[in-house]
């Protein structure tokens, strides 16, 4: 079957001669079906994550796709293509944030519009990923809201996922569908090996709960840096008690690494301790994503941390101040995996 499509399409090609010149990509889905998609890339995005969608075509050299996402008087989402997408890759960018639920439908429904209208190939790209915290039964009865979420987005239409530091890696076995989980530690560790240089004995990575320790570790090695942990109880969700201090962090310049920070309790509970119990010297934070759900921003600046770092994977919110956060622009690394896609490269060194 997929040769004789194949030869169907080159033979059209003959036939159009030099006075269209086509150039048809062959792959197999995850049904083991032969398709083909347009040379062409193109990028959309829902309301989340523009700015993001934006830089991301700024360096892939393309142009934002030309569409919009409006809702209702009763809050249904309106979605809108306003040019060809059959044949294309087609990238969707858009972070399930606040509003998560209206996030979550907005890329859903962007999704089931480039189904329809017949686009090569669909990627949903979700910086952050909602709900990511679900994905477990903690106690009887509780939902898994994350494998929920997961579905969703398959059933919509969606061939695959690019995502970046999922709460939990087993996330990625929710899909039936290919899932790329960028790791956002290589952007961390350029940004403090430009201050604080490689091996520094001065210099100290802690993870702020037992949960973090894995992608800290990592962190660790990559900036030849001892490790240290921050021990703590959770009496119930965003509030935490800080336990204990595994480690020697007196003296030093710490280093706090983390996926996400919602309301900030966790992180700033963590830095109090470091300075009040273990002595630090001063303590510096970076999380890939900010939430920052109320009241995070006062609580960072009201904090022992004199430095919050975020990767851009969602927006800043709007009506709120800090001189002690900062970003560090995501979209170079999510051009890159979006054109190895595309091209059919591998992704490994983004990984890691």
């Amino acid at each position: 079957m997929c040769d004789r499509r194949e030869n169907a399409a080159n033979r059209q090609g003959l036939r159009l001669g030099a006075q269209r010149k086509i150039q048809f990509f062959y792959y197999y889905n995850e049904r083991g079906m032969c398709e083909m998609h347009g040379k062409e890339i193109k990028v959309f995005t829902g309301n989340a994550t523009h700015k993001l969608a934006e830089e991301i075509c700024q360096c892939l050299g393309k142009k934002l796709g030309d569409s919009s996402v409006s809702h209702f008087a009763d809050g249904e989402v309106s979605v809108s293509i306003y040019e060809t997408v059959r044949g294309s890759d087609v990238f969707i960018v858009q972070s399930t944030c606040r509003p998560v639920n209206d996030s979550i439908m907005e890329l859903l429904v962007m999704i089931d519009a480039c189904k329809r209208a017949s686009a090569g190939r669909i990627t949903a790209v979700i910086p952050y990923f909602g709900y990511a915290r679900q994905d477990r039964k903690a106690k009887a009865r509780d939902p898994i809201s994350a494998k929920l979420v997961a579905n969703l987005i398959t059933s919509a239409g969606a061939d695959r996922v690019l995502t970046m530091d999922l709460h939990a890696a087993q996330i990625q076995g929710f899909f039936d569908i290919p899932v790329d989980n960028l790791a956002g530690n290589r952007l961390f560790v350029e940004y403090y090996l430009g201050k604080f240089g490689h091996g520094n004995s001065d210099v100290i990575a802690v993870s702020p709960d037992v949960g973090s320790v894995a992608r800290t570790r990592a962190f660790a090695e990559k900036m030849g840096l001892g490790l240290a942990i921050v021990d703590k109880r959770r009496e119930k969700a965003n509030m935490s008690e800080v336990m204990n201090i595994i480690g020697n962090v007196e003296g030093k310049h710490v280093i706090l690494f983390d996926d996400m920070v919602d309301t900030g309790g966790s992180i700033c509970h963590a830095a109090k301790a470091l300075v009040e119990l273990g002595g630090a010297k001063d303590i510096y934070a970076c999380a890939t994503h900010g939430v920052l759900s109320d009241p995070a921003i006062d609580r960072i600046n009201e904090s022992y941390i004199k430095e919050m770092v975020f990767l851009d994977t969602i927006p800043f919110p709007e009506g709120h101040s800090s001189d002690k956060i900062s970003y560090i622009p995501a979209a170079p690394m999510f051009a890159e995996a979006i054109s190895r896609i595309y091209e059919e490269v591998g992704l490994s060194s983004l990984f890691r």
